[in-house]
C-alpha cells in the first residue's frame, strides 16, 4: 500500500513547496540505513555502491504514473531503468553532502528528475534523457563527457518527437491533451542540437583506450528508433579490463550488474548506436 507521509508534505510546506511526496516506510526507511552505512563504508566509488544496493531489485515500468497529478513518488522497491539511475544518483549526493536524511533524498531526487528541479506538473519531468543530462549537468550533478576526439566519433543530431506523435501511449498525455502543446514546443527547442557519442563497435576496446568511461559512471543508449534519443540507460561498470552494464533490466526483470560485456549486449541489440557519457560530480 502506498501511504503519503505528512511530515516531509509540512517540511516541504516550510520552504514553499506544498507538494506530496508519495512513498511507504519501507523506502524511507531503506534509504536512511544505506546513507547510515556507507558513511561508516566510505567506499572508494560511491556510485558503484549505491548501485550495487538495488541489485535484484524488480524491474517495473511506469512507476511514476501513479494518480492524476504529477507527484513527487519515491519507490526504492520497484525499478525502471531511469528511476535506477535517479535513484543512486540521489544517494550519491546525499553522500556528497554528507547527510543521511530522507528528506534530504527526497530533494535531490525532485533536484534530479524535474527541469530546473521545479515540480509543476507532468510537462515539468524530464521525460527524454537528453533534457535530463543537460538539466543535471546545469544543476552541478553530472558532467557530460564527450568531445570530437576517439571514442567520441559519431554525432547524433536530435529530433525527438516520439511523446507527441503517440500521446495515447502516455497516460497524463491521454488525459491532458493540452500537455501535448507544452511538450511538443519542448521538443522543437531541443530539435537539431548535436551531441558527440561512442558508437557500440568501439566498446570492445580496452580501458585505456576508453578512459572516457569510468565506473560509476551514467550511460545512455543512442537509438535509430524513429521520435527517440536514447532506448535505455545505465551505470557503466569495468570487471577484468571488460566494460559493463548495471541496469535495472527488462529482460531479467531486474536490476544486475550484467555478465554480458557491454559491447556484446550492444551487438545484440540492433536498434542501440552508442552511447553518451554522463560523470558524476
Amino acid at each position: 500500500m502506498r501511504i503519503i507521509f505528512s511530515l516531509i508534505i509540512w517540511c516541504w510546506a516550510l520552504m514553499g513547496i506544498a507538494q506530496s511526496v508519495e512513498y511507504t516506510a519501507a523506502d524511507s526507511i531503506r534509504i536512511e540505513q544505506m546513507l547510515k552505512q556507507v558513511q561508516r563504508e566510505k567506499p572508494e566509488n560511491a556510485m558503484l555502491y549505491f548501485g550495487k544496493q538495488f541489485l535484484g531489485v524488480p524491474y517495473v515500468g511506469h512507476t511514476l504514473e501513479v494518480g492524476d497529478k504529477e507527484h513527487l513518488i519515491i519507490n526504492t522497491r520497484e525499478l525502471d531503468c531511469t528511476t535506477f539511475v535517479e535513484n543512486v544518483l540521489a544517494l550519491y549526493l546525499c553522500y556528497q553532502q554528507k547527510t543521511a536524511s530522507f528528506h534530504s533524498f527526497c530533494e535531490n531526487l525532485r533536484n534530479i528528475r524535474y527541469r530546473g528541479g521545479s515540480l509543476t506538473d507532468y510537462t515539468s519531468r524530464l521525460h527524454y534523457f537528453t533534457w535530463w543530462g543537460e538539466d543535471n549537468e546545469q544543476m552541478g550533478f553530472v558532467k557530460s563527457v564527450g568531445t570530437n576526439k576517439f571514442p567520441f566519433t559519431a554525432t547524433q543530431r536530435l529530433n525527438i518527437n516520439y511523446m507527441t506523435t503517440h500521446p495515447t501511449l502516455y497516460k497524463h498525455l491521454k488525459a491532458n491533451p493540452q500537455f501535448v502543446k507544452v511538450i511538443a514546443a519542448q521538443e522543437k527547442a531541443s530539435n537539431g542540437k548535436t551531441y558527440r557519442y561512442i558508437p557500440k563497435a568501439l566498446l570492445n576496446r580496452s580501458e585505456t583506450e576508453l578512459s572516457d568511461i569510468k565506473t560509476g559512471d551514467i550511460v545512455s543508449l543512442i537509438t535509430k528508433k524513429a521520435g527517440l534519443d536514447t532506448s535505455h540507460v545505465g551505470i557503466a561498470v569495468w570487471q577484468n579490463g571488460k566494460l559493463h552494464l548495471m541496469h535495472a533490466s527488462s529482460n531479467y526483470k531486474k536490476v544486475v550488474l550484467d555478465t554480458t560485456t557491454f559491447y556484446d549486449y550492444g551487438q545484440s541489440h540492433t536498434s542501440m548506436l552508442g552511447i553518451r557519457v554522463y560523470h558524476p560530480m
